[in-house]
């Protein structure tokens, strides 16, 4: 199992408000904050740990298509916890990726929503 991840961000109060949202839908709550930083976690599972880039590395934007991480997944209970938590970006006007193919972007008996965050890291909700 994963223990946890950690991932730079460009803009701190940006990604606090997007990722303690979304993830507060799926039972993440803020476990630590500090200056340059903020940790999300949930029960017993692994931890995100958001940390405010350096100037002087802020001028190397990230891509998901580039060397490194593409994206997150989470998993959720049910089809109908995926539909919600759709219901919730549309109303937070947070942009769904792929979305003339929801539910099923990733194949057809896969369901799943994906968005991304401020700095356009892909986040995926899987249905299981």
């Amino acid at each position: 199992m994963l223990h946890h991840i950690e991932i730079y961000v460009s803009n701190l109060e940006k990604s606090y408000a997007f990722w303690s949202d979304i993830l507060g839908q799926i039972g993440y709550c803020a476990t630590g904050r500090w200056e340059d930083g903020f940790t999300l976690g949930k029960d017993s599972e692994g931890y995100l740990t958001f940390i405010q880039v350096a100037e002087k590395q802020a001028a190397h934007p990230y891509h998901r298509c580039g060397v490194g991480l593409n994206h997150l997944a989470f998993r959720v209970e049910g089809q109908q916890r995926v539909d919600g938590l759709r219901q919730h970006c549309w109303a937070q006007a947070i942009s769904c990726l792929y979305d003339d193919k929801y539910p099923f972007a990733g194949g057809k008996d896969y369901y799943a929503l994906f968005i991304e965050d401020p700095d356009r890291i892909k986040v995926e909700f899987v249905a299981t």
